[in-house]
């Protein structure tokens, strides 16, 4: 997978993707970061990338003409999946976004500034638009680092074992359960029986049964308020 991130201030979220999955996947070459900075398109010899918005008001907008050279230079070279922009006025991110990403090649992430783009950026070139959250950040770059890590994770042979991203939280439409290590007491605490049981079936359907109950007490609204979430199908 290859990642195109268009951004004001890409050295804001570098530090990110030289640790940890990030950092793995790029060294085992199944995801290509890179990092545009959206000042090398200026329309001027100063850098100027924005401008006031029409009609009045506060606030910077980032305009059209530098995004269209940075896109269209990428476009020339590749054909992209989606082009996304990150911005808080729009659907938020959930885990069945992130999958269906993950089986992408190309994306590009457009970094949102100020008070945001000019609206002909996002009619002309961008096919997704994701929020992380009901809140507004600065800018962009910490929102695009967000949506790398939860979709660069998935690609197969990202994670040590394959099966560790399938049994995270929001995979089923639940939270996942509790889950504990060695010792299998420490200071009164002591670790669920039916975990050291081997029973492997029935330590699932404990699991299942912790998943439902967490996700009602914590994030009721997961769940579908006219059905029972049922054990997925092993």
């Amino acid at each position: 997978m290859r990642i195109d991130i268009i951004s004001v201030a890409p050295e804001l979220i570098r530090s990110p993707f030289e640790h940890s999955i990030l950092k793995r996947a790029q060294t085992k070459g199944l995801a290509e970061i890179h990092f545009h900075n959206l000042r090398d398109y200026a329309v001027n010899s100063y850098g100027k990338i924005d401008d006031y918005q029409f009609g009045g008001g506060a606030g910077m907008v980032l305009m059209m003409e530098p995004i269209d050279k940075c896109i269209s230079q990428l476009m020339s070279d590749r054909s992209y999946d989606e082009i996304i922009y990150l911005t808080p006025d729009a659907p938020v991110l959930n885990q069945g976004i992130a999958n269906r990403l993950s089986g992408f090649e190309n994306l590009i992430l457009l970094t949102g500034h100020y008070k945001g783009v000019d609206q002909r950026v996002r009619d002309r070139f961008v096919t997704l638009e994701i929020s992380i959250g009901d809140y507004v950040l600065s800018g962009g770059e910490l929102a695009a680092a967000v949506l790398c890590d939860a979709v660069v994770r998935l690609i197969p042979g990202v994670l040590g074992d394959e099966t560790s991203a399938l049994s995270d939280s929001f995979q089923d439409g639940l939270l996942a359960p509790p889950v504990y290590t060695r010792p299998a007491e420490y200071d009164g605490m002591k670790v669920p029986e039916i975990l050291l049981s081997g029973n492997f079936p029935k330590i699932e359907e404990w699991r299942h049964e912790q998943s439902v109950k967490r996700t009602l007490n914590l994030r009721p609204d997961l769940l579908d308020e006219n059905a029972t979430p049922s054990k997925k199908d092993s």
